[in-house]
């Protein structure tokens, strides 16, 4: 399939980390319980971490017990699905629309929800865009502050010569 954002895996493994690039591009699952956001009420958007593509609102999250952010529902024509017969198991994958990436995979048991679906989302495969702000920082970004933050400590407790 043909998409807006397309990109060699070399220009995606230097875009992304090993562990983002396991996950989005080699349909990896990162372990439950583990995300980001698994549990976070923060309102915003969320965006495929590979091209930002909006793909889910805040509104449509839900706690569901599954050990990854599940949504009931995805913005319009924000995600695509493709049948996942691996793991012994048939079940539907869901990738970005705009860049293929794999976001992880919806099943028909959103018990309670306006839809009926659950989307069981890998937390590495988006950011969150809060409400009236930018998104927050990524893992790299804020281990490139912190380094940036530590050095600048260390410089101005430093005796002047």
């Amino acid at each position: 399939m043909s998409y807006q954002v397309e990109k060699t895996d070399e220009e995606w493994r230097e875009q992304l980390t090993p562990e983002e690039y396991a996950v989005l591009r080699q349909a990896g699952t990162e372990r439950a319980f583990v995300g980001e956001y698994t549990d976070t009420e923060t309102k915003g958007v969320y965006r495929c971490k590979a091209c930002q593509q909006v793909l889910f609102e805040s509104g449509t999250k839900f706690h569901s017990g599954c050990g990854w952010p599940s949504f009931y529902q995805p913005v319009t024509d924000t995600v695509e699905y493709i049948e996942d017969i691996s793991h012994g198991m048939k079940r539907v994958e869901v990738r970005c629309s705009n860049c293929g990436s794999h976001l992880g995979h919806v099943f028909p048991d959103g018990y309670g929800t306006p839809t009926g679906d659950r989307f069981c989302i890998n937390s590495i495969a988006i950011t969150l865009e809060p409400e009236g702000g930018r998104s927050a920082p990524t893992e790299s970004e804020r281990s490139t502050a912190t380094s940036s933050e530590a050095s600048s400590l260390a410089s101005s407790n430093q005796p002047a010569d």
